[in-house]
């Protein structure tokens, strides 16, 4: 994934998918990986709000383990990926640390964006975006969803230092910060809801559709979701 504001920095490019990586406990729940990679008062876009000042929240240093990493999400410098609420109170700048790969351990949760995001093959279903949410929902729905369903196929997710310069198009914060209700308000329970439904024997696209029939059951997607997932899926087969 990429996006038309992001400029890539000269060497730009992605770790290998397996390897010795620093790596976080397990079950964890949500963890504010921004403050990993800089110590400013920084949060992604899909963040819990009532997590921001939990000391548990803070990422404590991993141990190095051999894992496979499905999805990495690079850093964007200069304007990166938050939401209205910081941009409303805050706005500043962030230039994020340079510093070696995250991985964050099954069961520790972060939420990722379209931005600069690779995904391996196998996990293409995955890259599905939600058609019939907000703008601004529509990464972070598909990255809660993605995160049990890749731990149950034996991946991690893993976050780089910022490769690209984020130089963000014009946004009405407001506009903004309607789109982004959801991320607000639903995090936590999509999170639980996937969790519960994805089964470690079941294939990536069957993980993929029971999540969101989970989702649709309790009023978090429509109908017309899963009719444009099957259609994603048959497209893949092709």
């Amino acid at each position: 994934d990429t996006d038309d504001d992001n400029i890539p920095k000269a060497g730009w490019g992605w770790p290998e998918t397996s390897g010795a990586f620093e790596t976080t406990a397990e079950d964890l729940g949500f963890i504010n990986v921004y403050r990993a990679f800089t110590r400013e008062p920084i949060w992604p876009r899909g963040f819990p709000l009532e997590r921001i000042k939990l000391p548990e929240a803070e990422p404590a240093k991993g141990q190095p383990k051999q894992v496979k990493i499905g999805i990495w999400q690079g850093l964007a410098d200069g304007d990166p990926d938050v939401d209205a609420i910081y941009r409303l109170t805050s706005d500043a700048p962030c230039y994020f640390d340079g510093r070696p790969p995250l991985v964050l351990g099954a069961g520790t949760w972060s939420p990722f964006n379209s931005q600069n995001t690779m995904f391996v093959r196998e996990l293409f279903p995955l890259l599905y975006l939600p058609a019939f949410v907000t703008f601004r929902f529509t990464d972070i729905l598909r990255g809660l969803i993605a995160q049990p369903i890749l731990w149950a196929a034996g991946y991690n997710l893993g976050f780089t230092s910022a490769t690209v310069v984020q130089e963000r198009n014009p946004h009405n914060y407001l506009k903004d910060f309607e789109s982004e209700l959801p991320c607000y308000l639903l995090v936590q329970q999509v999170a639980d809801t996937v969790a519960a439904t994805v089964r470690s024997g079941a294939s990536i696209a069957d993980n993929l559709v029971s999540s969101y029939e989970a989702l649709l059951s309790r009023g978090v997607v429509k109908p017309e979701e899963l009719r444009a997932l099957h259609a994603w899926l048959l497209d893949l087969e092709a």
